[in-house]
């Protein structure tokens, strides 16, 4: 009889876990926008991000999603292949942007990309220049991870971005900053108040 009940009783874990999981999503989910703002998705360096984004015609939207998902708003943030900052930009890419005239260099040091007004204005140039040379939002954040050359490859190949991927992260980060992207515009304004 005890041995029954043993049985019965631990047969409810997982169904017990599974609900709770599924209630905690739901939760996640519904949780109130100032909640969400404030804890899963903030906006910091606003006055920079704004200006940034209009100066290069960049959804501000977007450069949240972007700076979420590449730093979580760290300004200090250091990649492992020696990307810099909030938007995790390479000195040389910031660099050829100076080069190029994407930024002004008197005002935007292409080395100080931990400042952060400083790598968000490189960041929203990159995101421009990607911009203005491929098709959609989809393609332009592939390029942001692999570079505009690998994004270029998979087009030549034909298909939607998104199935054309060869690399399993760079389809990770396209749905990660999709999914964000989305939040965001859930959440806030082009202006970046609150909804």
């Amino acid at each position: 009889m005890a041995k029954t009940r043993f049985w019965k009783w631990y047969r409810t874990i997982p169904i017990m876990t599974m609900l709770l999981i599924a209630g905690l999503s739901l939760g996640f989910v519904r949780l109130p926008g100032a909640l969400a703002r404030q804890y899963l998705y903030p906006v910091s360096y606003e006055q920079a991000i704004l200006e940034s984004s209009e100066r290069h015609g960049v959804d501000p939207l977007l450069v949240c999603a972007v700076i979420k998902c590449e730093s979580n708003w760290d300004s200090a943030a250091m990649s492992d292949a020696g990307a810099v900052g909030l938007m995790q930009l390479m000195p040389d890419t910031s660099s050829e942007l100076a080069n190029y005239g994407y930024v002004d260099v008197w005002g935007y040091d292409p080395e100080n990309l931990t400042d952060p007004a400083t790598n968000i204005e490189y960041g929203c140039a990159y995101l421009s220049q990607l911009q203005s040379q491929l098709g959609s939002t989809d393609e332009v954040i592939a390029a942001y991870n692999a570079g505009p050359g690998s994004v270029g490859e998979w087009l030549a190949e034909g298909g939607d971005i998104a199935e054309a991927i060869k690399f399993p992260e760079t389809a990770l980060y396209l749905k990660r900053v999709n999914k964000t992207y989305e939040r965001y515009q859930q959440l806030y304004t082009s202006t970046l108040s609150e909804r």
